[in-house]
């Protein structure tokens, strides 16, 4: 080989290594993305594809499922009814943004005479009520009632220390004209740092054995930090039994607090 075609291939070399770094220094950035909750990967911190770990959605085997301890309805006025399905979520510091559900109804034949569809959240760790008022099944009686979630739950962690912050304290719960026009009244406490807006708060009513005699609800539409509201919650006609327990669940999105 001459000295001549060494010095060819050398420069040819040269030239191969300077535009190869210089591609390589734009490509660099594509070739070695960081890890992120969204690149359909399990990579950086993550427990599974784009969840755990790091990652604000949670991991399917992570939680354990909802448990619908029962649903029933009551009667408000001929023909319409209020339905109500109590849940808890057993999953400590997790939530679900949003997920579409459906109530059943059936007469004492276990015929179906009507639906009702909608959209709830969950809030993390302990009982919650799914609420639906005012179902209009005309003439047909609802003796069995049946609630189901519609799609498949996406589950996200939320920030522990807010959780441990929230404290909504229920007190002052008194039941008035229980023979003719039931009136529930209470007080809501909240002692976070935490503006909280649009608050249900769903009421039931227990007999001795603690069935679920009937419910209502009401809505807040804001609770202020460190501040309390009064709320009352009325019945048409007196209650079937005896009401030995009662039981008022505030409901909020924790994905919608703001510290004022």
């Amino acid at each position: 080989m001459t000295w001549a075609l060494k010095r060819q291939i050398l420069y040819i070399l040269g030239l191969l290594i300077f535009f190869g770094a210089i591609a390589l220094y734009f490509l660099w950035p594509y070739i070695n993305k960081p890890p992120t909750c969204f690149d359909g990967k399990q990579n950086g911190t993550e427990l599974g594809v784009d969840c755990g770990g790091g990652c604000v959605r949670a991991c399917s085997f992570e939680v354990d499922k909802l448990s619908i301890f029962w649903s029933r309805s009551f009667e408000v006025v001929p023909g319409r009814y209020n339905a109500v399905s109590y849940i808890e979520n057993q999953n400590p510091n997790k939530i679900i943004r949003k997920i579409k559900y459906r109530f059943r109804f059936a007469d004492k034949d276990n015929l179906y005479i009507g639906q009702r569809e909608g959209e709830t959240f969950v809030p993390p760790a302990g009982k919650f009520a799914v609420f639906e008022p005012a179902i209009n099944l005309g003439n047909s009686i609802p003796v069995y009632t049946t609630f189901e979630f519609t799609e498949a739950p996406l589950w996200e962690n939320v920030d522990p220390s807010v959780v441990d912050q929230l404290n909504l304290v229920v007190y002052d719960i008194n039941l008035t004209n229980e023979d003719s026009t039931p009136k529930l009244s209470a007080v809501i406490r909240n002692d976070s740092l935490f503006v909280i807006p649009d608050l249900n708060a769903v009421a039931i009513l227990y007999d001795d054995l603690n069935n679920a005699l009937s419910v209502s609800s009401t809505y807040v539409p804001v609770l202020n930090r460190e501040s309390r509201v009064d709320v009352n919650f009325t019945w048409r006609a007196p209650m079937s039994k005896k009401v030995l327990t009662k039981e008022i669940i505030p409901m909020f999105n924790i994905q919608n607090i703001r510290l004022k």
